[in-house]
């Protein structure tokens, strides 16, 4: 089995202690590759310094929606500078928008997120989105603004069927996290996501939060490793051999990415 974490954290300070260790399970357990998100210039460049000691890590540059209110022009531009300085940034993100908590008023977050994708289309960057309960005005955004061949994953896709067919009819990829697994919450999801077409599925850890079953039990931070409990769910639900979906999913994670398949 051959994997790919399209949606990881690993820039987080909980693996300041073990990242060696957890990228050592990491490639035991079939996973040849990680992509560690940035949400804030701090962890934007830990990524960076990360994926110039360990291989085949690749990293993205991006403001969460969480943190729109600080997402100025000065930060966009020295994001861009660390993308185009540094060959592992493959993708922007992530960003979007989140009316669940709202730490950041909705109109920094809808100017934010335009600004950045309006930066990854510069660049010529895949974009790692981010959406949670902003009632269809993600939607609206991504169909108004921008190109129609612009690349791009829904990162953690908890959404409902009418949402999914939309984003795949935009042209974008679908993220599946471990929620998948979890019984009462992942409910939902697991009536969706075989209906995704497996040209079009991604994988994710969105480590070191969203622990699949049955690590869930055992560990309270998830860890890239973990990602192939989702694609065994996966392709349980779909019904079809884990080894031919890992291979599908590893080769749409490249693609998008614009990453080379390791041997």
């Amino acid at each position: 089995m051959i994997l790919f974490d399209s949606h990881c954290h690993i820039n987080d300070k909980s693996y300041a202690q073990d990242l060696p260790e957890v990228m050592t399970r990491a490639n035991q357990a079939g996973v040849r590759a990680v992509m560690i998100a940035g949400v804030d210039r701090h962890t934007a460049r830990k990524a960076v310094e990360i994926a110039a000691v360990h291989p085949n890590v690749y990293t993205a540059v991006g403001i969460h929606p969480h943190d729109a209110i600080q997402c100025g022009s000065q930060v966009i531009e020295e994001l861009k500078s660390l993308a185009m300085a540094n060959d592992c940034v493959r993708a922007w993100g992530e960003t979007g928008l989140d009316f669940n908590r709202m730490f950041s008023p909705q109109a920094d977050q809808e100017a934010c997120f335009s600004a950045q994708m309006a930066a990854a289309d510069e660049l010529d960057l895949p974009l790692i989105f981010h959406e949670r309960d902003s009632k269809g005005r993600f939607y609206e955004i991504l169909k108004s603004d921008g190109p129609e061949n612009r690349r791009g994953v829904v990162h953690c896709f908890s959404g409902s069927k009418e949402e999914m067919v939309k984003y795949l009819d935009l042209g974008y990829h679908i993220g599946i996290t471990g929620i998948l697994t979890i019984q009462q919450r992942g409910e939902y999801l697991r009536s969706v996501a075989p209906l995704i077409p497996d040209d079009r599925l991604l994988i994710e850890t969105d480590a070191p939060y969203l622990t699949p079953k049955p690590q869930k039990n055992k560990f309270r931070r998830n860890e890239p490793a973990f990602v192939r409990s989702v694609l065994e769910r996966l392709a349980e639900l779909k019904n079809t051999d884990p080894d031919t979906l890992s291979e599908q999913i590893y080769k749409n994670t490249c693609e998008l990415y614009g990453v080379t398949p390791s041997p």
